[in-house]
């Protein structure tokens, strides 16, 4: 199988470049030397949310539950997908809201970083800053999160990749070359 999957692109997109996919697919890490390749400007959604708060993530979780902090969500994409020639890493539920996967489609290339629950797991394992794995079974959550969120990612992604067990560089190059690749006029079939 292919590791990465298409549909029609977005017709005046700004230019911009969204990746999607759950905590530990590597949005955040890919989409910084993405950026660096494509001559974009780098935001991390949940990091931007950080920012104009002045509070870490979790407490906001603490503070407002999860669904304060997907109003801030909300509002902070709408935001960052007005701006121009971007690459923006969203939080892993984003596309949870249909008007954010709405936001998304219309104004960037989304490309879904897919990895499987095992490898998402290892990756984000130590990682006290994730509030929706502080459960006593981490594995099951998180197979919960695929299970309810993949059917979104699909449906908002113009692109699918499989992230395997590439780095960071090499999986950035490939999505680079592909997003190249569909650049391109495509020949006429007549």
């Amino acid at each position: 199988m292919d590791s990465l999957h298409s549909k029609r692109l977005p017709e005046g997109d700004r230019g911009n470049i969204v990746l999607v996919g759950l905590m530990g697919a590597g949005k955040t890490s890919v989409g910084k030397v993405l950026a660096r390749l494509l001559r974009k400007d780098f935001f991390d959604s949940d990091h931007e949310i950080e920012r104009a708060t002045g509070v870490r993530i979790p407490l906001i979780f603490e503070i407002e539950g999860e669904a304060g902090f997907r109003a801030r969500e909300r509002k902070m994409i709408a935001e960052l997908v007005a701006r121009e020639n971007i690459l923006l890493a969203t939080g892993g539920g984003a596309i949870l809201s249909v008007e954010n996967r709405q936001l998304l489609r219309d104004n960037g290339t989304v490309i879904y970083l897919r990895a499987p629950v095992k490898s998402l797991l290892r990756r984000t394992l130590r990682d006290r800053a994730r509030p929706l794995l502080q459960v006593p079974d981490p594995a099951a959550r998180l197979s919960e999160l695929y299970e309810q969120r993949d059917p979104l990612y699909r449906e908002v992604a113009h692109l699918i990749v499989d992230t395997g067990n590439q780095s960071v560089r090499a999986l950035a190059a490939q999505i680079e070359a592909q997003l190249q690749q569909r650049s391109q006029p495509q020949p006429s079939m007549n």
